[in-house]
């Protein structure tokens, strides 16, 4: 079984977002999540983005310490 190892700027690939060191340290600079939303209900998503957030985290995919890790650094 192959099990495949994501980093940040994989999950910011697979959103379709710039994926850099820089690009990934301003999105998260420009965006906050404040206590009482749940990351994939951010406006600042798209349709698509937001259904993959919410599918893979909800399914424990290989994604979801990632999309943990990222919800933490959008509640600076």
């Amino acid at each position: 079984m192959d099990a495949a190892i994501h980093d940040l700027s994989d999950l910011f690939k697979q959103l379709g977002l710039p994926n850099g060191g820089a690009a990934i340290r301003k999105f998260c600079a420009e965006h906050y999540l404040p206590p009482h939303e749940y990351l994939e209900d951010a406006q600042f998503w798209s349709t698509a983005q937001s259904q993959f957030l919410r599918e893979a985290w909800l399914e424990d995919a290989d994604w979801a310490p990632l999309i943990d890790q990222l919800d933490a650094r959008l509640r600076h």
